[in-house]
């Protein structure tokens, strides 16, 4: 957990404190009856410490530990260290060392500490790098006796750890609903830099139902250390072989636990595809129902020529496919399998986009702002918005959509978006309102709406508004020149697939005089390429009569670009 404050920060001096108590309140509010009697315990000697005793627990179980010399431990807002230490102890929430790891001796004293203490036990010529010198400490083998009697020459005064790390770590899971966000969230918006919508929490919408829906989220998480560790290994193939044979006995029963689980299955398969173990990567991608795994099983399976699943899973794929990408990857892959079959498949028609040809100076300026300024002279104005615009657009016109309390979508106060956004359960876990919301914006006025929409949630935070890159200005000139329609065009395909459909917009936005006289424009400089997020955006646009071009740039004096 990371408290410090930027320097000039004005807050309260125990603010680590307070923030720390207000996490154990939300916890207990929200999960008291799913708490072990260990967990309760914790909170119940945390209660009962004196103030100061409790400042100095957050701070331990906030550091990089875990043991740490009294000696070095210095909080001027704290006083004296020695009595709330003995509290510490007294409590259960602190312990004595009784005997260090040589890495741990590493990670307390230093190398001229080391040597003093264990120098004289040493042979000649002592060790200078502090990896020598505590593979030699190491050798010497001492007990706990002799290792306190050597250490306390050089410091005199304890070495402790703070306990109920474990649980620590369990209440932070419980407030934020990952093990990514930490207290550091209750700093940023006590400063006033980070503002969150101030949406519904309570037991109804927790992400853990039951007290085995934490035991599954807690195991998820240990295989997939467990996969980090194993990939970094000399020789992982039979080690991940081995995870992935233990995953496939698995049956992942809560739905708080399948966003990590389909990762985790996912990631794992994918080394399994490039070590050549296709069949278990195929078996495993089966166990995941998150985008790529059935493109991946579809391309193992014409890689192992098994021409009949192939089709079978290509057919299913553009029947219900969970994406669009997955869908242009079945389209590519299934013509293929079906030649190898006798078929004649039509071919795909080729894209066609309609085509600017700029020939610009060298600059230091990026070639997307240059095209900008070549282009402004034949528009009114050219804005390099790339996808931050129409994300904007989409994040004002569906804000309370977004933010509306569904059970696991919110665990606590600092969240930019829920955490099934980019899942295909967004859109049907809201279908209804999000139904409602669409009928509410054909039959309204566009700038209006998302004109008062940015003033009631303007600085809040949110995955979609990039408040730095939007004004109201712009706002007003882009709803009065591009038509309705397309904007709601646009933003039924974001909500299709919110995770990808999210990028892959033009670099820029030409605006006219009138209403329906802009284009949005793609800069592709010279050697560049279209992306397949472009082009899916491309042929969109064209589907719905919306003006898109691609700039083809060249540099002056350049006849090869």
């Amino acid at each position: 957990m990371g408290l410090a404050p930027p320097a000039a920060a004005e807050l309260s001096p125990h603010y680590y404190r307070d923030n720390f108590q207000a996490l154990c309140d939300t916890v207990e509010a929200q999960y008291g009856d799913l708490l072990a009697a260990k967990e309760q315990a914790v909170l119940q000697r945390f209660r009962e410490l004196p103030f100061k005793a409790q400042c100095l627990y957050v701070r331990l179980v906030s550091r990089v530990g875990p043991w740490f010399r009294e000696s070095k431990l210095d909080y001027p807002e704290l006083g004296a260290i020695g009595p709330l230490i003995d509290r510490l102890l007294e409590a259960g929430l602190a312990e004595p060392a009784a005997a260090l790891s040589v890495a741990e001796l590493g990670g307390l004293y230093t190398v001229p500490e080391l040597l003093q203490a264990y120098g004289p036990l040493l042979g000649k010529p002592l060790p200078r790098a502090k990896q020598a010198l505590l593979e030699a400490i190491e050798s010497l083998a001492p007990d706990s006796a002799q290792q306190q009697a050597l250490l306390a020459s050089l410091d005199n005064t304890r070495v402790i750890a703070p306990c109920g790390i474990e649980e620590v770590q369990l209440f932070q899971l419980l407030f934020f609903g990952n093990r990514h966000q930490s207290l550091t969230e209750f700093v940023l918006s006590d400063l006033g830099v980070a503002r969150y919508y101030p949406y519904a929490l309570d037991r109804q919408h927790r992400l853990f139902s039951r007290r085995e829906a934490i035991e599954e989220y807690l195991a998820c998480a240990a295989l997939g250390d467990c996969w980090f560790e194993l990939r970094e290994s000399e020789d992982p193939t039979a080690l991940l072989v081995e995870l992935a044979e233990e995953l496939l006995t698995l049956d992942i029963q809560f739905s708080s636990s399948q966003g990590r689980w389909n990762r985790l299955c996912n990631g794992l398969a994918r080394d399994l595809e490039r070590l050549g173990e296709l069949a278990l990567a195929a078996s495993l991608y089966q166990c995941s129902e998150r985008h790529p795994a059935r493109e991946r099983r579809l391309r193992i399976f014409e890689r192992m020529e098994d021409w009949a699943g192939a089709v079978r899973l290509g057919e299913q794929i553009l029947g219900e496919p969970w994406c669009e990408e997955e869908r242009d990857a079945a389209e590519r892959v299934l013509p293929r399998v079906l030649r190898k079959l006798g078929d004649k498949p039509a071919s795909r028609r080729r894209d066609d986009f309609a085509r600017l040809t700029l020939e610009l100076p060298r600059d230091d300026a990026s070639v997307e702002l240059l095209a900008a300024r070549r282009l402004e002279s034949r528009w009114a104005a050219v804005h390099y918005v790339e996808n931050t615009l129409m994300n904007a657009l989409f994040g004002l016109a569906f804000w309370e959509q977004i933010f509306t309390p569904v059970p696991g979508a919110f665990h606590n106060p600092f969240q930019a978006a829920p955490t099934d956004m980019y899942s295909p359960g967004f859109r049907v876990r809201r279908q209804a309102v999000l139904a409602a919301r669409l009928a509410e914006l054909r039959g309204g006025d566009l700038g209006l709406i998302l004109a008062e929409a940015y003033r009631r949630y303007e600085s809040y935070q949110s995955r979609w508004v990039d408040w730095r890159r939007l004004d109201q200005s712009l706002l007003a000139t882009v709803t009065r020149l591009v038509p309705g329609e397309h904007l709601l065009a646009i933003w039924e395909r974001i909500l299709f697939d919110p995770r990808e459909n999210r990028r892959g917009f033009p670099d820029l936005l030409a605006l006219g005089e009138q209403p329906g006289d802009y284009c949005l424009i793609e800069v592709k400089g010279p050697g560049d390429a279209l992306q397949e997020s472009q082009k899916r955006w491309l042929r969109f646009f064209a589907r719905q009569d919306i003006p898109a071009a691609v700039a083809w740039v060249s540099w002056e004096g350049h006849r090869d670009a």
